[in-house]
């Protein structure tokens, strides 16, 4: 009956052991050739959307700054006739906004709606750069998701192919591999959309923010220019 009872407890502790050391590597690396390919892919795209992310992050954060004597600074040249100094403000400004006005700058002259018009375009080129690549963010929080349930039907044609070859006599060793590949490529292609669905979407508010600031700014000069003198 000790011995009984020794060897039940020799077994629960190597349970525990085991338990205890398994680990993410350890989870990748008993999925098979074909789970290691789909988290491999899976890690690219993350590397990808992490790095897209930053890049757009900080150039809108760039993007968005604006000195808020700015536009005062600009009335003030534009009425007293100093467009060589409004412009030369705008470009040591270097943001979106400040290019939207220098193109109105160099359009002062010219009627009112072709102004308008150049600002506009000048406009659409501008949010076309900021928002550049934020698109395929938007990919990859789609596209991950799918891959992991890719990894998820090569797990399960893995484990049906090992019972199938069992001959009636299932062993659930047999049938690890194929059930790693299909949870761990589901979780790990999750985790990916749901990082990249995230940062897309703020980079999408950040942006809206920077356009909503182009367009208050763009309204504003073009008031400026309807004064009377």
């Amino acid at each position: 009956m000790t011995s009984f009872f020794q060897e039940n407890q020799e077994l629960l502790e190597e349970v525990v052991s085991e338990e205890k050391t398994l680990s993410i590597y350890n989870l990748i690396m008993d999925g098979g050739l074909g789970g290691q390919i789909i988290i491999a892919i899976l890690f690219l795209l993350l590397t990808v959307g992490v790095y897209i992310y930053f890049e757009r992050f900080f150039a809108i954060k760039s993007a968005s700054r604006i000195d808020v004597n700015f536009m005062n600074q600009i009335k003030d040249y534009v009425s007293n006739g100093k467009l060589e100094a409004a412009d030369a403000l705008c470009k040591s400004k270097n943001t979106p906004t400040a290019r939207l006005i220098e193109k109105g700058i160099s359009r002062i002259g010219k009627p009112l709606e072709d102004i308008n018009t150049a600002i506009e375009t000048a406009g659409k080129l501008e949010v076309y750069q900021l928002e550049k690549n934020v698109s395929v963010l938007a990919t990859i929080a789609g596209a991950a998701p799918m891959i992991g349930f890719l990894g998820t039907v090569i797990g399960m044609i893995v484990a049906i192919h090992e019972i199938a070859n069992a001959g009636g006599q299932i062993d659930i060793k047999m049938l690890s591999d194929g059930l790693y590949t299909a949870m761990t490529t589901t979780v790990a292609g999750l985790i990916v959309g749901i990082i990249a669905y995230i940062t897309y979407n703020h980079l999408v508010v950040k942006t809206d923010k920077v356009v909503y600031q182009m367009e208050a700014k763009s309204v504003e000069f073009l008031d400026l220019l309807n004064e009377p003198v």
